[in-house]
């Protein structure tokens, strides 16, 4: 029997090398910055992060058209040579209508029934020799077309409006907002300006001091023909009511009552003839006969300031930070400046190739905005509480510090340098 040949061994099945590992995937960034809040310093920002060569996105309730063309809210808004300065540098002061800028060239304090009723005559503050004015006066409205316009302006600058923010997450390498329609955004940082009662800051879970004045502010223009104003701003502190009387241009004023919230309803039952009564009665006929213009707005007085202006990945800007009283005027010019600080640390960041959401960098920002905005805003308080105070200690607190800075040469230079330093930027204070 023929012998069989063997069968050949089969070679052994390869066996598949294990796929390498893949890097997860990188997560999905839609802008450097997300900005909540269109308003004047959210749009300031935008523009400031956009010149600084970074990405940001406006996430924004209202829809383009109404941000286009802003309502009129009554509220003239006064602004620092500082805040000019960064206005101009950002391309917003040039957008301004020329014939909406007022200068504000004095500014006149007194304590009465009327403008004549303080004794001693008013604590005045000039602008400083050689300066071209204290600050100016500009229409809120103006201003935030002007900063829609800036924005609109810089092709980085991204925008997602007709949108509300319903969360938000802060850990990670990323942060997310999450919106009503559930869309998820992500960026390195995220940036807080969604006015003083910031839905924002409340779902990082940063709280604020917040102080109910208990009053409200009726605001409205009055022309007065027979007078000039001559850029002198007037407020008057009043028993139970205050009256400011800001310069603008026309031979107008706005004229700004600070009442008990009670009190509101009444004045804004006013016909124009009866306003503009009433204003030339607190006025004490200052600036002759007065004429109402234009349309009455009202708005309750609330201060906030938030007990931190950072974590990580986020940063408050304006007044979502710090909204102020208004009787000194500085709740923009605050915005203006948090931006400019903000932005320079980012942009230095950035340029060192750092995490510009890292909560140490965001700390040096809260540290500068807090020691330039804490100051202001205790002191305005305590004014603000002397001030509108009726009892008889304080009246009489308040003439005695009126006083002394009447006969006091020493002290009346030293508040007034300090005051006037705010509006000027350093400028030495006026000849009064």
């Amino acid at each position: 029997m023929a012998a069989m040949s063997p069968t050949p061994a089969r070679p052994p099945s390869p066996v598949a090398a294990p796929a390498p590992a893949q890097p997860p995937a990188p997560p999905s960034v839609d802008a450097d910055v997300l900005i909540v809040g269109a308003g004047p310093a959210g749009l300031a920002l935008a523009c400031a992060l956009a010149d600084a060569g970074l990405v940001p996105m406006l996430i924004e309730q209202q829809d383009d058209a109404a941000l286009a063309e802003p309502a009129d809210d009554g509220r003239d808004i006064a602004l620092t040579h500082r805040a000019r300065d960064v206005m101009q540098q950002l391309g917003l002061w040039q957008r301004l209508p020329f014939d909406q800028v007022a200068p504000l060239r004095e500014a006149r304090v007194v304590d009465g029934p009327g403008l004549q009723g303080s004794a001693g005559g008013p604590l005045c503050f000039a602008r400083p020799p050689g300066a071209e004015a204290l600050g100016w006066l500009v229409p809120n409205q103006h201003i935030r077309r002007a900063a829609h316009q800036a924005a609109r302006a810089r092709p980085a600058v991204r925008w997602c409006t007709g949108a509300r923010v319903t969360a938000l997450a802060l850990a990670g390498p990323l942060a997310r907002v999450g919106l009503a329609d559930g869309r998820q955004l992500s960026a390195p940082l995220v940036v807080a300006a969604d006015s003083r009662f910031s839905a924002t800051r409340r779902l990082a879970g940063i709280g604020a001091e917040q102080r109910d004045f208990g009053r409200s502010v009726i605001v409205g223009r009055v022309a007065h023909a027979s007078v000039d104003h001559q850029g002198i701003a007037w407020e008057c502190f009043g028993h139970g009511q205050t009256l400011a009387l800001l310069p603008m241009n026309q031979r107008q004023c706005s004229a700004v009552v600070t009442v008990p919230s009670d009190q509101a309803p009444a004045w804004l039952a006013l016909d124009d003839a009866g306003f503009a009564h009433q204003v030339q009665q607190l006025a004490a006929s200052r600036l002759g006969p007065l004429q109402a213009v234009g349309h009455r707005h009202h708005h309750p007085l609330v201060g906030v300031y938030a007990h931190a202006f950072s974590t990580r990945r986020l940063a408050l800007v304006g007044d979502a930070a710090v909204g102020m009283h208004p009787v000194t005027a500085h709740g923009y010019n605050f915005g203006l400046y948090g931006v400019q600080t903000l932005v320079d640390l980012l942009a230095a960041a950035q340029q060192r190739g750092q995490d510009i959401g890292h909560a140490d960098l965001l700390a040096r920002y809260a540290q500068a905005h807090r020691r330039a905005t804490w100051p202001v805003c205790q002191g305005t308080n305590l004014v603000v509480g002397l001030f509108t105070d009726a009892r008889a200690p304080a009246l009489l607190a308040r003439r005695l510090v009126l006083g002394a800075a009447q006969r006091l040469p020493g002290i009346s230079t030293l508040v007034k340098a300090a005051i006037t330093r705010q509006l000027t930027g350093g400028a030495a204070v006026g000849r009064h």
